[in-house]
C-alpha cells in the first residue's frame, strides 16, 4: 500500500476536501492544512461555502469550477454518496476519491471505481504520507 500511497501523493497537486472545517480539533481542520503545508493546493468544499484554510472555498464541488486532483471525503460513511453525483459532474473527472479514517461506503467505492476512479477507503491521508 506504500508504494500506492506515494503514487498517489506524486500525483497529485490539486485537493477538494468535502467537509473542511475551520475548527482546529477537528480532522476535518488538521489535515488539510497538514497538506497545505506539504505544498498541495487545498479547495474547500463547505456548506458555508467559506474557509481560511483553503485557496479557493464553494458549497459544492462544482461550484468549484476547477480540476481536482483528488478529492478528500470528511463526511459519515452514509453521507459520502450525496457526493456522487458532483464527483462524477467534474470534468476532468479526479484520480483518486480518498475516504478519511472511519468513513467507508463499498456502494460509493464502487460506483466511482466503474467510473475509473481509484478508491481509498477508512484511511488517514495525513498518517499515510507522513509514512512515506
Amino acid at each position: 500500500m506504500a508504494q500506492e500511497f506515494a503514487r498517489i501523493f506524486a500525483e497529485t497537486n490539486t485537493i477538494a476536501v468535502v467537509g473542511i472545517s475551520e475548527k482546529p480539533g477537528r480532522a476535518g481542520h488538521y489535515v488539510p492544512e497538514y497538506l497545505a503545508g506539504q505544498g498541495y493546493e487545498i479547495l474547500g468544499v463547505t456548506p458555508s461555502g467559506h474557509n481560511s484554510l483553503a485557496s479557493q472555498s464553494a458549497r459544492t464541488l462544482d461550484e468549484l469550477g476547477r480540476q481536482v486532483d483528488l478529492v478528500l471525503m470528511f463526511r459519515r460513511s452514509d453521507q459520502v454518496g450525496e457526493h456522487l453525483a458532483d464527483i462524477l459532474k467534474l470534468d476532468p473527472l479526479p484520480r483518486v476519491v480518498w475516504m478519511q479514517t472511519g468513513i467507508r461506503n463499498d456502494v460509493f467505492a464502487r460506483a466511482l471505481e466503474a467510473r475509473g476512479i481509484e478508491v481509498v477507503s477508512d484511511r488517514c491521508a495525513m498518517v499515510e504520507h507522513r509514512l512515506l
